[in-house]
């Protein structure tokens, strides 16, 4: 065979099918597309729903997959990363915020309650100045009988059945007047912090499950330099702790 025809068979021959470098890229893409699937599906979504995105791919090229919903390695992996310890405790904290919003919906509009969720856990936040008399731990019934209702509803819920509770006394850094029942704010937010935590009790929240803390006027939440911020500092705080806080 002349020389010019070997030439044109080898040229032939190498633009037959694909570049050997797509099968490498190819592969790339793929394992890419799969991460940040899985990524997206393990935060939002079950593991049922993981095989029906599977499903959903009829394979690449030459390839076969994704033409059914039998049950694969994959799917199983959704299923374990849905069900870790970790994730279900943070499942059942989303849930209590969601009933504790519900529950609280006109003491939150009112400034009276307030729902946040930080290092510690689920914070139920009683506004003092609304639930306490003025340097007294006497609970103001009235005002709060509903909502300490409330709160003891949700604390022996199901949402929350393996979880500790804490309550937190705080103030502001006003120490109260001579001859005040309370002679720091130390004993005045601690004694504040007993008597929530009495009345919940007595609304048949679980004792064995609680700690009581005070932290007086060194847990600020806002400047003590203004009347609002010193408002928003004297709280009783009952926490439903995560994971790193039992």
């Amino acid at each position: 065979m002349a020389p010019e025809d070997k030439k044109n068979k080898r040229k032939e021959r190498k633009q037959e099918g694909a570049p050997e470098w797509m099968t490498t890229y190819g592969d790339m893409t793929t394992l890419l597309l799969t991460f940040f699937v899985l990524l997206f599906t393990t935060a939002t979504i079950d593991g049922y729903e993981l095989e029906l995105i599977l499903a959903a791919f009829p394979g690449l090229g030459t390839l076969d997959g994704g033409q059914t919903l039998e049950v694969g390695p994959l799917a199983e992996l959704g299923n374990t990363v849905m069900t870790l310890p970790s994730r279900r405790a943070g499942r059942a904290l989303d849930e209590a915020r969601e009933q504790a919003v519900s529950l609280f919906e006109p003491e939150v509009e009112s400034d009276r309650v307030r729902v946040t969720r930080d290092e510690r856990g689920l914070v139920i936040s009683l506004a003092a100045d609304a639930f306490f008399e003025r340097e007294s731990a006497d609970v103001n019934m009235e005002e709060a009988r509903s909502v300490l209702r409330n709160l003891s509803m949700l604390l022996r819920s199901d949402a929350v059945a393996d979880r500790r509770f804490r309550v937190e006394g705080h103030t502001d850094n006003v120490p109260p007047p001579p001859g005040a029942e309370y002679p720091d704010n130390w004993t005045l937010a601690s004694a504040r912090g007993l008597a929530v935590l009495e009345y919940l009790v007595d609304f048949g929240a679980p004792e064995e499950r609680f700690q009581v803390m005070s932290l007086g006027e060194h847990s600020p939440l806002f400047d003590n330099e203004t009347p609002e911020g010193r408002a928003y500092n004297r709280r009783v705080d009952v926490i439903i702790l995560s994971e790193g806080n039992l």
